[in-house]
């Protein structure tokens, strides 16, 4: 007997996901893809709670293709993940999280607009449910676009539609020695290596699920984990990406939302020896790829903290931060002379430290939401009309008048 090809391989690796696994397992079976084109694969990574014995009970009564994996605990999303994924049969797979569920159309939609317009990752709008979810990317809806031109590196959890050819071709998998941002680096290699990417921002495909029990949520962990995150995946930019403004559009990601966190406000109450070790972590990734172009296109209080901790100077750094924590606003400077408008963050200007003028410039995104900017006379500072014209031309007349 001929077996027909599913078109999606769900994998669901669980850990001690009662009772939000009940849920997971029904969205799966309320699609409208229809349990003919859809298998399961769940692999129960050593639960205690009960997880094994009702994904044994689900696969015995579904009406899809269900195979169930018991295995000792490994200790992270990634062999469960991989070992679903060596299974699969589907022409695309989607990684589902135990805890989460799917829109009804879900499948339907991703599988059609994959179909439709043969991109090899399929993004569908992700909804927090008690807990934040990615917004930026969610605009609208793109049948086909990349990570160059569109929001979607700000979103790379690993709850997409992948083409499985694409990821046996390059024998993609979830690299297990990271215990921290292993589904970024899967999903950057994915994005980079697509042929076309699709966004669905007009149904909920997705509920990330927030528990009420604290399990599960993301810890801090050791903050070693994050830099060994950050490094891996700025290596993976760099080695796919040549040098210039398509990588330095990439790498506003690592550096925003992996490494920069170490230094804010818990860099305050990280001891002395900490700090020295947070520094020496951060200066050779600093090194190697922060450039120019990454560090314009972030704000000044975020630069600032880079370029502090890639000087190792944790004295001026805790200065910026213990200003950041009093919210007050920094001082527009604008120079006659140079046409050029700053921000008075702490150390502008100081002859004591070595921090450059450049490092206040605000880009032109970030002076439409300056107060004293916005007010400020423009008339006796060219300099802010230049400005100014910059923003109406990136935002819009309206945006840019705030």
């Amino acid at each position: 007997m001929t077996v027909t090809q599913p078109d999606v391989s769900v994998i669901i690796g669980a850990y001690e996901a009662m009772p939000y696994l009940v849920k997971c397992l029904q969205s799966v079976e309320d699609q409208t893809l229809g349990p003919d084109r859809i298998e399961i694969i769940a692999v129960d990574d050593g639960s205690m709670d009960g997880t094994g014995e009702h994904l044994e009970e689900f696969a015995e009564r579904a009406a899809m293709a269900v195979t169930v994996i018991r295995q000792a605990n490994s200790g992270g999303p990634s062999g469960p993940r991989n070992v679903g994924l060596d299974k699969a049969r589907g022409r695309y797979v989607f990684f589902l999280d135990a805890d989460d569920h799917l829109g009804p159309e879900a499948l339907e939609r991703m599988v059609a607009m994959a179909d439709a317009q043969g991109t090899d990752v399929v993004l569908g709008k992700v909804i927090g449910v008690n807990r934040t979810a990615p917004k930026s990317m969610w605009g609208k809806t793109l049948p086909r676009t990349d990570v160059f031109s569109s929001q979607i590196k700000f979103t790379l959890s690993a709850q997409k539609l992948f083409r499985r050819e694409l990821l046996t071709r390059y024998d993609m998998h979830f690299d297990e020695s990271l215990k921290t941002g292993e589904d970024a680096l899967f999903t950057m290699e994915a994005y980079l290596r697509a042929d076309g990417v699709s966004v669905i921002a007009d149904y909920d495909c997705y509920y990330l699920v927030g528990r009420e029990d604290g399990k599960h949520v993301t810890k801090s962990g050791s903050y070693r984990l994050r830099f060994d995150s950050a490094r891996a995946l700025m290596g993976l930019i760099a080695e796919h990406v040549p040098a210039g403004k398509r990588r330095d559009g990439l790498m506003v990601r690592p550096f925003l939302i992996t490494l920069l966190p170490q230094f804010g406000p818990v860099f305050l109450r990280d001891d002395e020896e900490v700090r020295r070790d947070k520094l020496a972590l951060a200066k050779p990734l600093i090194d190697a790829y922060w450039t120019e172009g990454v560090a314009d296109r972030l704000k000044v209080a975020e630069r600032l903290r880079v370029n502090l901790a890639g000087l190792g100077r944790a004295d001026l750094l805790v200065d910026l931060l213990v200003f950041l924590k009093k919210k007050t606003a920094p001082t527009l400077h604008v120079d006659p002379r140079s046409r050029k408008a700053y921000l008075g963050y702490p150390h502008f200007r100081d002859k004591e430290a070595p921090v450059p003028d450049s490092w206040f410039v605000p880009t032109s995104r970030e002076t439409v939401t300056i107060e004293s900017f916005k007010f400020a006379p423009a008339a006796h500072f060219p300099g802010m009309r230049t400005a100014r014209r910059v923003a109406r031309r990136v935002l819009g007349p309206r945006r840019a008048e705030g």
